[in-house]
């Protein structure tokens, strides 16, 4: 195909605008099959010096073959039109205003040469930016189709088998366990503790219903503990005065549920220590944290068990799911026979013990088995998305970026910030209202689980006797949209609503 070079008499255009330019002496034909390539329903004509002469559309494409009948006519023979364009110096609201008040949906963006630079998409500027979105890869339709092709759709096949194996190499665990859910998971790991009625587990208060509601699934009794400023994970001092109290009371927990958040370790040589004095098993809520490392090691396979959430907004997903890993074969054994009912070995349908219906789908496994191979990448592109928010409000001295210690590496699933209310009156609500505005999702930071009418009643370890940061986290906190396929584009428009209130 004839397309325009690139490199144009000395002048550079960026490799984003390149799909999007041919010549005069291109054909019908040829620019149909540009417009395909390129994906965004316009071409950019351009002479032999790279200027642009007009834009292109399909509809330009199928006027000019209706009035010729020749797919192999010129685009020379296309009349002459007067672009609209803008300069390299207009902002996307600009460039947004521009194609509102123009009744158009792309923006060609130009030098002093009028040598095109870029292009401005007017459903990424305008279109709703959700807070964490899946982002498939390559290979999971054909992991999908091969269970079709197999009739392999029950929570039983290959690639549940080969899912879990994947997943046990990745993390360096002995055993895992694939189903429905997260939460799902959790709730084996406690039934395979034998927690139940009368008993207390000691939880992270500072994260998502799902970390603790399965606490009470048992019969069990919750104790929140609080987080600490250096991590915003589960505090060291807190849990210290929580298991010295409980066992002056001769009641100390039957587990401790440690959650790692945001896609952050905890401190969990600290938090272990604590546990092991009094022989107290640790259950690390990895949910938010696939791909992350504590010292080296991955986040989840530090406790007894690990539980990751394989939800559509986590850093990989399989639509729904979660994976409860261990180097124990008989918990993990155990797990599989919960989660399929608790169904016995026997020639009829045999059951002991009332079991759960938790076990992972074999096409929802396959698609865990494409998103597998990218989660590195997903990791580096959440990360770049944080560093793009540092760097774009660096000038914003009333934000407080979550932290991360030197025995960190996150996966920042979401990029998330602090208002000092000594340096504005701009509250995280505030953020969150203008950003809506904008068709922008923004949360308030996890309303922490001891102030929530649920839990009423339950004991509460704030990280000093006299102040709880996750009190403070929850109102000052903001939660910005950190996918990883968040567009730079897109994440300009953040930036530039968060700055404008400052």
């Amino acid at each position: 195909m004839e397309r325009s070079n690139r490199q144009t008499e000395g002048a550079s255009v960026t490799d984003d605008v390149g799909k999007y330019l041919v010549r005069p002496t291109s054909t019908i034909r040829q620019a149909l099959q540009a417009l395909d390539e390129a994906g965004d329903g316009i071409l950019l004509l351009v002479d032999e010096q790279g200027k642009l002469l007009r834009t292109i559309t399909d509809g330009d494409l199928r006027r000019l073959m209706l009035s010729c009948g020749d797919v192999t006519r010129r685009l020379s023979s296309l009349p002459e039109q007067s672009p609209i364009v803008c300069s390299q110096s207009i902002s996307e609201h600009e460039a947004l205003e521009i194609m509102v008040q123009n009744h158009i949906d792309h923006l060609p963006v130009v030098d002093e040469n009028g040598i095109p630079q870029h292009v401005y998409l007017r459903r990424q500027l305008d279109r709703r930016i959700l807070l964490s979105t899946p982002h498939l890869g390559q290979d999971e339709m054909a992991y999908v189709e091969e269970a079709f092709r197999s009739n392999w759709v029950a929570p039983v096949g290959p690639n549940i088998d080969a899912f879990e194996q994947e997943v046990a190499e990745y993390l360096g665990v002995g055993y895992t366990a694939a189903v429905s859910s997260g939460t799902a998971a959790l709730h084996l790991a406690l039934r395979i503790l034998d927690v139940g009625p009368g008993d207390l587990v000691f939880c992270s208060t500072l994260t998502f219903v799902a970390s603790a509601s399965p606490i009470v699934y048992q019969g069990a009794t919750p104790v929140f503990i609080d987080s600490e400023p250096e991590s915003w994970n589960m505090s060291p001092c807190a849990l210290e005065r929580a298991l010295l109290d409980a066992r002056r009371n001769g009641r100390l927990p039957k587990a401790v549920i440690v959650v790692h958040l945001y896609g952050q370790s905890a401190h969990m040589d600290a938090l272990i220590s604590l546990c092991n004095r009094y022989d107290i098993p640790v259950i690390e809520d990895a949910a938010e944290s696939l791909g992350a490392t504590y010292k080296g090691r991955p986040s989840g396979t530090i406790g007894q068990m690990g539980v990751y959430s394989f939800n559509g907004n986590k850093i990989i997903t399989t639509a729904g799911g979660g994976m409860l890993v261990s180097d124990r074969r008989d918990w993990i054994d155990r797990a599989r026979h919960l989660a399929t009912q608790a169904k016995e070995d026997a020639p009829w349908y045999l059951h002991r013990e009332v079991g759960y219906n938790y076990r992972m789908s074999n096409i929802l496994a396959g698609i865990g088995r494409g998103q597998l191979k990218v989660l590195s990448e997903r990791v580096a592109a959440r990360r770049a998305v944080f560093e793009r928010y540092q760097e774009g409000l660096a000038d914003v001295d009333a934000i407080t970026w979550m932290p991360e210690p030197n025995y960190s590496h996150g996966s920042r699933w979401l990029s998330v910030f602090m208002l000092d209310p000594t340096r504005t009156t701009v509250t995280a609500g505030d953020v969150i209202d203008a950003l809506s505005k904008e068709g922008i999702e923004a949360r308030h930071v996890w309303r922490p689980m001891h102030m929530q009418p649920v839990f009423e009643g339950c004991t509460y370890y704030p990280h000093t006797p006299d102040w709880s940061f996750s009190d403070d986290a929850f109102a000052l906190g903001v939660c910005l949209p950190s996918g990883s396929n968040l567009l730079p584009i897109q994440q300009e428009r953040v930036i530039r609503v968060i700055k404008s209130l400052f």
